[in-house]
């Protein structure tokens, strides 16, 4: 499967449909090429390990007491460092990272994961190594 976003519920974009069609239209020709035998060289890809789920601020009664802080919003992907800001109260306090390295916040206040309880994903970038591949099948 592939998924491209962010985008709305119910919303068609453009930029994410294009962007859909150019990464199924990448995984076909390589599955092409190959099933002709082609050989991929190793390759060595930077990629974000989910490392947390983040659930918004509750109170006793598991009510939200706090949304996310207006620096965090629409920043996925980008760096998040200990005494950065994560969530601001309707009292207006403001809750900060507290964690000892960087990490890369994802799904940042989406609708679809509300209800699930998470109010973003904390991720840590690596690198991956892939050896070289050719279909053994000729």
């Amino acid at each position: 499967g592939v998924e491209v976003g962010p985008q709305p519920q119910g919303v068609v974009r453009a930029d994410a449909l294009d962007k859909m069609r150019k990464i199924v239209k990448h995984g076909l020709d390589f599955v092409h090429l190959f099933n002709e035998g082609k050989e991929f060289p190793q390759c060595t890809i930077e990629v974000f390990k989910i490392m947390e789920k983040v659930d918004y601020p509750r109170n006793k009664n598991d009510e939200v007491i706090a949304i996310i802080h207006p620096k965090l919003q629409d920043q996925d992907w980008q760096p998040l460092n200990k005494g950065d800001p994560l969530f601001v109260t309707l009292d207006g306090e403001v809750i900060e990272y507290k964690g000892d390295c960087t990490v890369y916040p994802t799904f940042i206040n989406e609708a679809a994961y509300y209800e699930k309880k998470q109010a973003f994903v904390l991720t840590v970038k690596m690198k991956l190594t892939a050896n070289h591949i050719r279909s053994s099948v000729l």
